[in-house]
């Protein structure tokens, strides 16, 4: 079962965002996950386009932490500390996917493996 305290604190982000902090956030996620060696050489992140999310993020956070959610983010660090934080944020971002995600364009990249897949095996898959 979930924790409230972390709920309650996860909701007040979510609720204390708007459509430009969760793009912030998600292109903030994406430029960290570009540093992975298997997807740093899909994109050109410069460390001043690094630098520029992290400022971004840091102003994000600091906003959220200390000024929209204080009293949640008192209580979470009070209750179950850095784990707490990992999973209220853990909602935010999964809103802020969810925000890029709606584009019409996103959703329709990512739908293009679907024009590849084998139809004659889940044909048979629901033969059986």
């Amino acid at each position: 079962m979930a924790n409230p305290v972390p709920n309650q604190l996860g909701e007040c982000l979510k609720s204390s965002t708007n459509g430009k902090d969760r793009t912030e956030l998600a292109r903030w996620i994406f430029i960290s996950m570009s540093a992975h060696p298997e997807m740093n050489k899909l994109t050109t992140i410069t460390p001043a386009i690094r630098n520029d999310a992290d400022r971004g993020m840091a102003q994000l956070v600091t906003r959220l932490l200390t000024e929209n959610c204080a009293e949640q983010t008192r209580a979470v660090m009070q209750a179950e500390g850095g784990q707490g934080m990992l999973s209220a944020f853990r909602s935010l971002g999964e809103v802020a996917m969810m925000e890029l995600m709606s584009n019409a364009e996103v959703s329709a990249t990512i739908s293009g493996y679907t024009k590849f897949l084998d139809q004659s095996k889940f044909e048979a898959l629901l033969r059986k």
